[in-house]
């Protein structure tokens, strides 16, 4: 009995790469165009800020913790970037800003988390709140842009982020190369180091861990220092993909890298997740937000969609978990 429970678990390992190789076909048969060289790159652009969003909320979710303020921070990190190069600071400086904006709110995600004791539910929400409030209060509501590829002034944003003439390719898709290095930065951490035996230690049974002698509180500020410096490259990533950023949005993005990290079977209850999944996850939402608008759907039927995903996420979170605790009887 064991061993067909055994099996059970490695036929659910295998429902997120074929969710998505059933979605890439089935937009390839009913999407309009979807197959093609275009659309493909479309589809990498949109999995860059979700990717980065969802290899640092990957640890958090391990740990049994959750981050609501992803998206909000993102959009903030990137108004805030954008803000100070239209008001003259050299792009390289805004770049920065932008990556420290992310660090700053995942700093006091962990504050409030893991020295104030407050709920991640409720502690996360709270900055999610504040973070977007904050990019609409500095930027005075209004749109910011960041440079595109053709201007003489931070013309090399767009090609060092997203697109470049590069290896005799015209419009070669440089982000993935960024998506790729923080892949495996992100699984080394999580599978070669203290960093991440603690963080899988203290998703499994974070009072063990702690009476092992673990500074508990320290490790999980650190966790969520890392997820806000991977926010802040999100927001870098999006920013080069989009340039145009709206105060007072986001709402909704952080569903966007979570569902990917519960798809690609990292559990909601701690203890148990790859980076690998993550991965597979980010291409999962990315394929089913592009493919959703080849297809002709608008933003309304988008949202709806993700959301029904995001419940079939949660479902497939919950038989893995019955499906793991029998195999352990």
């Amino acid at each position: 009995m064991k061993k067909l429970s055994g099996d059970k678990i490695d036929m659910n390992k295998l429902l997120a790469p074929a969710a998505l190789i059933i979605l890439y076909i089935f937009f390839s048969a009913f999407g309009n165009n979807f197959f093609s060289a275009d659309t493909f790159k479309n589809i990498l652009e949109a999995s860059y800020y979700i990717g980065f969003m969802a290899f640092g909320v990957t640890f958090i979710i391990i740990t049994g913790g959750i981050d609501l303020s992803l998206g909000t921070v993102m959009m903030c990190s990137a108004l805030l970037g954008a803000y100070t190069f239209k008001q003259g600071c050299p792009l390289i400086l805004s770049v920065l800003l932008t990556i420290l904006v992310g660090v700053f709110f995942g700093l006091l995600n962990g504050l409030l988390i893991a020295k104030l004791k407050l709920p991640p539910f409720i502690a996360t929400l709270g900055t999610q709140m504040v973070s977007q409030g904050m990019g609409s209060i500095i930027t005075k509501v209004q749109s910011q842009t960041w440079p595109t590829a053709t201007d003489l002034t931070g013309g090399w944003f767009k090609r060092t982020f997203i697109r470049a003439n590069l290896f005799g390719i015209n419009g070669f898709p440089v982000g993935a190369l960024w998506l790729l290095g923080a892949f495996v930065i992100a699984t080394l951490i999580l599978h070669k180091t203290k960093f991440g035996r603690y963080t899988y230690a203290m998703g499994s049974n974070e009072e063990a861990t702690r009476l092992s002698g673990i500074n508990v509180d320290n490790w999980k500020m650190g966790i969520y220092i890392l997820s806000g410096l991977f926010i802040g490259m999100a927001g870098l990533m999006y920013a080069a993909a989009y340039t145009t950023i709206t105060p007072g949005t986001g709402n909704g993005q952080e569903m966007n890298g979570i569902t990917g990290v519960v798809i690609g079977g990292t559990s909601m209850s701690g203890g148990s997740g790859t980076m690998v999944g993550t991965l597979i996850g980010v291409f999962i939402m990315s394929v089913l937000k592009t493919g959703l608008s080849s297809c002709g759907l608008q933003a309304p039927w988008q949202t709806f969609f993700t959301g029904v995903v995001v419940i079939l996420a949660v479902l497939m979170d919950i038989q893995r978990t019955k499906a793991a605790n029998r195999a352990k009887k």
